[in-house]
């Protein structure tokens, strides 16, 4: 396809020099030649065999000169235009090899002209696809890790009561239903992961106020919040805090903060829900006291089944999908999320266009 588009150039290159050689063939023959015989005749030199060597020398150097120009124009249009088309003929090739999945390869290129452009948006399209991929294959490892500890434990506790080692008991059922229920807490997870990839395309937005939702889902918690001797405080100004967004995709994005900092605040620490109005946005910030989670973790604690507790128990019940879930859907909103510490208290925070 290249070498077809490369000649197709050159061509139309070609028909052009042609038409510009022929126009200025003609003009010799009819506007110069007449010219000439003009001038002879007012000095009364004979202008028929003067015409004639006249027509035929620029005739022959109008010749010679067309042809070092159709030379030279074809020499530097094929460099230039390999040049240009260099950087396509990679892309075609480096096409199978994405659709074969090598996402490593990268299209080499020089110049800051519209291809070279394409080259680099070619390049970072690459790159998100191999991103993508990696991500692909991190989750598929997850999923299969998490789901293999309740099985794993299940499997066992089935073969030991089918051959008598352990007796049914009560307890053994309450082991069996516990693990069960991790299974579908889990399945549950991914699959409100998977709505959350998939609500760019179904957002219905309309005006909410923050405060008010917010409110709403702090009482909600608030039992489990004094289970834990957690204290929390609230700084939820009434005055222009309504959003543009999706209530029921909000809702679930708060109810997954605040059981976040349920989990991981320490017993006996403190909780703090605020926004603030910003140019053009509203951000609603969660701060708790600090646990187990360094600053070197927050660069990841927005990734799929990322957990900060070092020892990853299963004390706090989490599959590492919470924060992803808010990631996803604050960012189908057109906001931004992030995390930060100060001192001992980890702020989570996110953006709303308002």
């Amino acid at each position: 396809m290249t070498k077809s588009l490369l000649w197709k150039l050159l061509g139309i290159q070609l028909l052009i020099i042609a038409f510009v050689i022929i126009i200025v063939w003609m003009a010799v023959n009819t506007l110069a030649a007449n010219y000439f015989m003009t001038l002879m005749q007012k000095y009364n030199i004979s202008p028929t065999e003067s015409h004639r060597m006249f027509v035929n020398a620029v005739h022959r150097y109008l010749l010679w000169a067309s042809l070092g120009a159709i030379a030279l124009a074809v020499a530097f249009s094929f460099l230039l235009m390999k040049r240009v088309l260099g950087p396509l003929t990679r892309m075609t090739e480096i096409t199978g090899k994405i659709a074969s999945g090598d996402y490593s390869v990268r299209v080499p290129f020089t110049s800051t002209d519209e291809v070279g452009q394409l080259a680099a948006s070619f390049n970072r399209m690459t790159e998100s696809l191999n991103h993508i991929e990696q991500l692909r294959k991190g989750m598929m490892i997850n999923v299969a890790h998490e789901l293999r500890t309740p099985l794993t434990n299940i499997k066992g506790y089935l073969e030991a009561l089918t051959d008598g080692v352990v007796s049914p008991s009560r307890e053994t059922f309450e082991l069996l239903q516990e693990e069960t229920l991790r299974l579908v807490r889990l399945v549950e997870d991914i699959l409100r992961l998977a709505k959350a990839d998939a609500a760019r395309s179904s957002l219905s937005k309309t005006g909410i106020r923050l405060s008010r939702l917010l409110t709403q889902a702090m009482e909600a918690f608030r039992p489990q919040f004094q289970a834990r001797g957690i204290r929390v405080e609230a700084r939820l100004p009434q005055e222009n805090d309504q959003v543009l967004a999706d209530p029921d995709q909000i809702l679930q994005v708060v109810n997954n903060l605040f059981q976040n900092a349920c989990q991981y605040t320490p017993s006996g620490g403190t909780f703090q829900v605020s926004w603030e109005h910003l140019t053009g946005e509203a951000k609603v910030c969660f701060s708790n006291s600090a646990g187990e989670l360094d600053e070197k973790d927050f660069p990841f604690i927005f990734e799929r089944f990322f957990r900060g507790e070092k020892s990853r128990s299963r004390e706090h019940g989490g599959a590492g999908i919470g924060l992803a879930i808010v990631k996803e859907l604050i960012e189908a909103h057109n906001g931004r999320v992030g995390a930060d510490m100060s001192q001992d208290e980890i702020r989570i925070w996110f953006t709303l266009p308002t």
